[in-house]
């Protein structure tokens, strides 16, 4: 159950996956520290530093073999994280203590390491929002057909489909997409430069300038990266945090989106989100279903879309070649956004995966406004049946007003196509109005724009990735 009686956050217990907890927990992060250590001594080693097969053998055994009580005390006395770990690591590996952090400083292991699980994550984000993607394709394609009122405002528009507007959903996911795989191809890891990232404690610990130039192109190799950052101070760039708290920043929006959406809609009875056999949607209201899935996400999106703004300050505001007040900051708001967005892709996921459709009560509301939305059709009918064209639009304009009364003060159904039908200047019956009414006819080219989207746009990309989504699954915690 772990421990009750000191704060953790919801992230982390309630709502990230264990996958992506596991990336940002303390073994990852030092167990990761540890084999920084051993790409800096084989390549030390393989430029000609006196290591020993021996003294690298011995830290790879312990790589995993922390033991944080002894950290925790030797933080206590010298108030250093990094420096806390090399003393227990050495205690670990005392063949290989002499060795172990030679011309390093505290940011080639840290920095290197938030890059590392920062990639890593960003890898797992990749795989559920292309989950999410494929659920909403095979949605939009299920219900390219069925028509439904379209809203401008969040009032009545012109018809379109439900399959059409969840390609609207899906084409913000792949602007996300785009922009998470170029931050990811573009990602590059600090490397070993020093305290001020001018190299000078390897210039002195090699005396050969050729050997230092080819230090940061042997350990990102080591560590599964083939960029690293041409110059730096002690740090990377923070406009490295920024551009991916920036993208996780958009995939939340792109989710909130569509939370919003589901909300009105399931407002409208028109969709519904999953709603499980025992699931209570109120403490109060026990006849209630209540968009919680959707509310999730729009409340975490809304964290992650401030915490992107953590690290645009954190990048704007750093000293020269270092300073420290990236650190704690750092801790906070990269661990969390990674979780967030895992929650949100999550909930998101669940969603897409069984969006319930009442197909009755869309059909139900579209009727009601369809004589407003078919107006057009029916004057075009009336002049072709030898009707004045200013004449019968402003007959139409009066009728409506007329009709939107009788529905908005009395609360009795749209009589527009009954007034329009017993005025013989139209010469349409109501059964031909009804017929020009067609809400089939009153879309556009929605379900055509859904299959070509689909097919141009969107399987492209999930045959491309078919292997990523192969295997996943998604489960919503509480």
């Amino acid at each position: 159950m772990g421990n009750n009686n000191i704060y953790v956050t919801p992230l982390s217990g309630r709502y990230a996956s264990k996958e992506m907890n596991k990336i940002w927990s303390s073994d990852t992060k030092y167990s990761t520290w540890r084999k920084l250590w051993i790409a800096l001594a084989e390549t030390e080693k393989e430029l000609g530093i006196n290591i020993t097969d021996e003294q690298i053998k011995e830290m790879k055994e312990n790589v995993e073999n922390i033991d944080y009580e002894i950290v925790a005390a030797r933080e206590a006395q010298c108030r250093h994280d990094v420096m806390s770990h090399v003393y227990e690591f050495g205690i670990k590996c005392p063949k290989a203590k002499p060795i172990i952090h030679l011309g390093a400083t505290s940011c080639y292991v840290t920095d290197n390491t938030d890059v590392i699980l920062m990639r890593e994550a960003l890898l797992l984000i990749k795989k559920k929002l292309l989950l999410v993607i494929n659920n909403l394709k095979n949605f939009a394609l299920k219900y390219k057909n069925v028509t439904c009122l379209g809203y401008t405002h969040f009032q009545p528009a012109q018809l379109t489909t439900v399959g059409k507007r969840a390609t609207l959903w899906l084409q913000d996911l792949l602007e996300d997409l785009e922009e998470l795989d170029f931050v990811i191809d573009h990602m590059k890891l600090l490397g070993c430069k020093g305290t001020t990232g001018t190299q000078e404690s390897f210039m002195k610990l090699f005396k050969d300038e050729e050997k230092v130039n080819q230090i940061d192109g042997k350990i990102a190799e080591k560590m599964g990266f083939d960029k690293v950052y041409a110059v730096s101070g002690q740090t990377y760039t923070r406009k490295l945090d920024s551009r991916v708290l920036n993208i996780l920043s958009e995939i939340a929006q792109s989710a909130s989106k569509f939370a919003n959406d589901m909300r009105l809609l399931q407002h409208e009875k028109e969709l519904e989100e999953p709603f499980e056999k025992g699931q209570i949607g109120s403490s109060a209201m026990a006849y209630k279903r209540n968009p919680m899935r959707s509310e999730r996400i729009n409340s975490l999106a809304r964290h992650v879309m401030v915490l992107a703004n953590d690290a645009s300050i954190t990048a704007a505001t750093q000293w020269l070649e270092r300073t420290l007040d990236d650190s704690a900051n750092k801790r906070i708001c990269v661990p969390e956004s990674f979780l967030a967005v895992d929650a949100i892709l999550i909930l998101y996921a669940n969603i897409t995966s069984n969006i319930v459709v009442y197909e009755n009560v869309i059909k139900t509301n579209m009727m009601q406004e369809l004589p407003f939305m078919g107006t057009e059709e029916i004057l075009m009918n009336a002049v072709l049946k030898g009707g004045d064209r200013q004449e019968l639009h402003e007959k139409i304009r009066i009728y409506s007003m007329e009709a939107g009364r009788e529905v908005k003060e009395f609360g009795r159904p749209n009589d527009l196509v009954e007034r329009i039908a017993k005025d013989e200047s139209f010469g349409l019956t109501k059964e031909e109005i009804m017929h020009a009414l067609n809400p089939d006819n009153l879309c556009g080219r929605a379900p055509k724009q859904v299959e070509q989207f689909v097919q141009m746009q969107v399987d492209p990309i999930l045959e491309k990735y078919k292997d990523l989504i192969k295997d996943i699954n998604v489960e919503v915690n509480v």
